[in-house]
């Protein structure tokens, strides 16, 4: 993994309605976006980025480049990744909604074959306060700090970094994974990341009703986090198979070995107590909580 202010950072659908207002945005922060690509827009100049029709001609001006922010509709998803991934580029932010499964599928199989790491699809990306912002994140909530958050909810996440803001407490690195049905990256591996992460002291983790992403970081956590982890979940009162989109909604209740309630909040909450993982009730709660643990850590 390699995200930092140093990073060069092109825009696949620098065209479309939300590439042409987060890119912008994205320059203005400090993220480094050396061009933009859309097929058939080449050689347009949006906000001083350049713009090209394929990847390699991007490169072929600009030179290396580390990350893809997408922003194209979803059927062009998977066309974008592939072209992104041949072109050499190893970490990939989707910010788009709705991808279809089977193209995820395969672009996850490429991803996998060629050690690409991918954030969403459906996912608002990856802010690192004060440095780097890699999709939608208000910048407005976050401020540099050690609390790490990863999370599979988009306006969960901005609400609790900016209780931690108002609290005094900043952000080492902020990720949303996504909220389609297949994302690229899991639980588990952020938290390794934010785990070797030397700015990180704390880890916040948000989760929702739906799949077992829950349950089986709550099991990593156990076994491999040594650092404080404080969990969220989202959806606890929302009635067993009830439909809540961003929340999750389909609930896996056949997943192997892991009985057959997993997605339900009971079990979700079940696996983060197993854990030893305390929950809070509400995002207000999660500063309280962390201030303690720090203190406890400060006494040593």
């Amino acid at each position: 993994m390699n995200f930092s202010s140093n990073s060069n950072v092109l825009i696949q659908g620098i065209t479309d309605p939300l590439g042409r207002i987060y890119a912008p945005r994205m320059q203005k922060y400090g993220t480094r976006i050396v061009a933009g690509v859309d097929p058939g827009q080449g050689g347009q100049i949006i906000q001083g980025i350049a713009v090209y029709d394929m990847v390699e001609q991007a490169i072929a001006q600009v030179g290396t480049i580390d990350i893809t922010v997408l922003f194209v509709p979803p059927y062009a998803v998977l066309d974008a990744a592939l072209e992104a991934i041949t072109a050499g580029i190893r970490q990939l932010v989707i910010i788009t909604e709705g991808v279809p499964p089977l193209d995820m599928v395969h672009l996850l199989r490429q991803a996998e074959a060629t050690e690409t790491l991918v954030i969403g699809p459906n996912a608002p990306g990856l802010i690192i306060p004060g440095q780097l912002l890699l999709g939608i994140h208000p910048p407005l909530f976050y401020q540099p700090g050690s609390v790490g958050i990863v999370s599979r909810s988009s306006t969960l996440t901005y609400e609790i970094a900016w209780e931690l803001t108002q609290a005094g407490l900043g952000q080492s690195m902020v990720i949303g994974i996504g909220s389609d049905r297949i994302v690229g990256s899991s639980f588990q591996q952020w938290l390794q990341i934010l785990e070797e992460d030397d700015r990180t002291e704390v880890i916040v983790l948000i989760g929702e009703i739906g799949g077992d992403s829950e349950e089986m970081a709550a099991q990593y956590v156990s076994e491999v986090i040594d650092k404080p982890v404080v969990a969220y979940l989202a959806g606890r009162t929302a009635p067993k198979g009830q439909s809540m989109g961003h929340a999750g909604a389909i609930i896996a209740s056949l997943i192997a070995d892991m009985g057959t309630d997993i997605g339900t909040a009971e079990s979700k909450l079940a696996a983060f107590k197993q854990a030893k993982i305390p929950v809070v009730n509400r995002p207000s709660q999660v500063p309280d909580w962390i201030k303690k643990v720090s203190n406890k850590i400060n006494k040593g």
